[in-house]
């Protein structure tokens, strides 16, 4: 079987709520999910039980981590450990566009992946 090639720009996306949309390329191994952040978006601080990795493509933020505040730009990468609070805070007038990766995938955005049950492969 080949590789699945896709630009993300024609993955289907979804609201995740007022100022954030997202969509995602992977497996049941691993995920990427591309974020776009609008300024002023509602800010949820939230918690899980597993590592994620967030990489700022485009945009500045800030980008909060058990309350200490990790200023990103495009190329700026970050390890979210376990267990640990954190939030994006996009700053400025750009949508800041962030990609998030999770290993193994993360369940409850399994149906991300749904549209590359039809793509075809390389």
């Amino acid at each position: 079987m080949g590789g699945v090639k896709a630009n993300w720009d024609e993955i289907p996306d979804e609201d995740v709520r007022p100022g954030i949309r997202r969509r995602g390329f992977g497996t049941e191994q691993c995920l990427l999910v591309m974020n776009e952040c609008e300024p002023g978006m509602d800010v949820r601080p939230h918690v899980h039980d597993f590592d994620q990795i967030a990489m700022i493509v485009e945009g500045n933020a800030n980008y909060y981590v058990s309350g200490e505040r990790n200023e990103m730009g495009p190329g700026s990468i970050l390890l979210i450990p376990a267990g640990e609070e954190h939030y994006i805070e996009p700053v400025g007038e750009q949508t800041v566009k962030n990609i998030d990766v999770f290993t193994p995938l993360r369940g409850d955005l399994a149906h991300l992946l749904e549209w590359m049950r039809t793509a075809p492969s390389e």
